[in-house]
């Protein structure tokens, strides 16, 4: 099954109860081999970045076997709420 910025979106909200997920392909001619992802989700709450990433690296682990490079940002609500206003 090939990876998709949809595939990634729909995973993170069901498994991780993202409330906010922006997915783009940033390969060259956009194959879905590379993708940035901005992700907010609540249980993101009291987490270091570290055990963030974790998450949906443990979420994505069949998707990042076929990725060679993937870049995310992992807030809480409140941590996006601010980032919004700036």
């Amino acid at each position: 099954m090939a990876v998709t910025a949809e595939l990634i979106r729909e995973k993170l909200i069901a498994e991780i109860g993202a409330v906010h997920v922006e997915v783009e392909d940033t390969s060259p001619n956009r194959c879905a081999a590379s993708f940035k992802v901005l992700v907010v989700s609540p249980q993101f709450e009291g987490k270091p970045l570290l055990q963030r990433h974790r998450m949906v690296n443990t979420c994505l682990a069949n998707e990042l076997k076929e990725i060679h490079a993937f870049e995310q940002k992992t807030l809480t609500p409140e941590q996006w709420e601010k980032q919004k206003q700036q």
